[in-house]
């Protein structure tokens, strides 16, 4: 089902929000005319957005890749997970390994209403959805959905891709993601995506603008930030770099400027 046709009742149409003008920008249906007013606003403001955008879904899926394939990862929490776009975590998880088992976490109405594209799992793995927001990290681990299909026994990867820059300094965005990965076993990994205005100040910073002017004020974060967020884990290499750096395929066709990409991304693991 298209955002089009769902219940008028259950989606503000009116305002952008950032999942659709996300989608909107990556070639997706699930969008109204104000996301779309929004997409191409930004997009006028700093035209490679688009690359930007589709580097950061490039290095989530990469990450899940790696995890599944190279550490043997079988459970992953996916926090802010945005509309459904193939192929989602557990199809790359369970492409790897069949029984792999997915929970997924987000607040949005419209991410809530297409979640059927989340959890159709394979018959030897699992998926589930939960409802909740990532500043009450209580909520979501203590969900009967996240129980009843992650053991907390074995090692989870918690997934926080392009989120945190939605998130104020009166958030404690650290803390946040520290208290959803505390409960989590040794062996775990931590693999997260982080906005920052670094390599294109300007041009990042105008983007910034127009969400903020649209209800949606963002904390962009330098490098010294984003590394507070792997404080006391083992970064897997090559630590913090800008997305369409860690770990390159060499599956895209894009060629990718520094300041065309304003991410951070990285992969660590939790050893105490």
């Amino acid at each position: 089902m298209s955002a089009h046709e769902l219940p008028a009742d259950r989606i503000d149409t009116s305002t952008a929000h950032s999942a659709r003008i996300y989608d909107y920008i990556i070639g997706g249906e699930d969008h109204y005319p104000a996301d779309r007013e929004a997409g191409d606003a930004m997009v006028l403001e700093w035209p490679a957005l688009p690359v930007h955008m589709r580097a950061n879904r490039d290095f989530m899926q990469r990450a899940v890749r790696y995890l599944a394939e190279e550490e043997g990862i079988r459970q992953f929490l996916d926090i802010g997970t945005g509309i459904p776009t193939s192929p989602n975590i557990h199809e790359i998880a369970q492409s790897v390994a069949p029984a792999a088992r997915v929970v997924y976490v987000d607040n949005d109405p419209l991410v809530l209403a297409l979640s059927q594209g989340l959890v159709s799992s394979t018959p030897e793995g699992k998926t589930s959805y939960i409802e909740a927001d990532m500043l009450d990290p209580a909520a979501v681990l203590d969900a009967p959905a996240f129980r009843e299909t992650l053991d907390p026994g074995e090692p989870v990867a918690l997934t926080v891709i392009a989120i945190v820059h939605f998130l104020l300094d009166e958030h404690d965005a650290v803390g946040i993601v520290r208290r959803l990965l505390d409960p989590l076993p040794v062996g775990s990994f931590l693999a997260m995506s982080i906005g920052t205005a670094e390599f294109a100040p300007e041009e990042v910073g105008r983007v910034a603008r127009e969400y903020a002017a649209r209800g949606m004020p963002m904390r962009l974060r330098t490098f010294a930030e984003a590394e507070e967020f792997f404080d006391g884990l083992e970064l897997v290499e090559p630590g913090i770099v800008q997305v369409h750096k860690w770990r390159p395929d060499g599956t895209g066709t894009e060629v990718i400027r520094d300041a065309d990409i304003a991410m951070y991304g990285a992969v660590a693991r939790k050893t105490g």
